[in-house]
């Protein structure tokens, strides 16, 4: 609970939640399947300035302008292919 103070934004998938805070952070929850699991990405989640969601996954905009994905690849939530252009 004390993860979700200052919250800037949040979007959703069909299952899960994924929240910005004012430091910039994410803190997602939900099912993993639909992207309420970023521990893969979390490293990366910093200086996020905007999210959008699918069905089951999201990608967050970094202030680099770089973007990170994660959840169902089905989705959209695997970018490793367009991750270089």
């Amino acid at each position: 609970r004390d993860q979700l103070k200052n919250v800037r934004q949040i979007q959703a998938t069909l299952g899960a939640f994924a929240a910005i805070l004012a430091d910039a952070s994410v803190v997602t929850w939900g099912n993993p399947d639909d992207g309420g699991d970023s521990s893969v990405v979390q490293d990366q989640l910093q200086h996020v300035q905007q999210i959008q969601a699918t069905g089951g996954a999201f990608a967050a905009i970094l202030a680099d302008g770089s973007v990170v994905a994660w959840g169902d690849p089905d989705y959209g939530g695997d970018s490793s292919e367009v991750q270089d252009q």
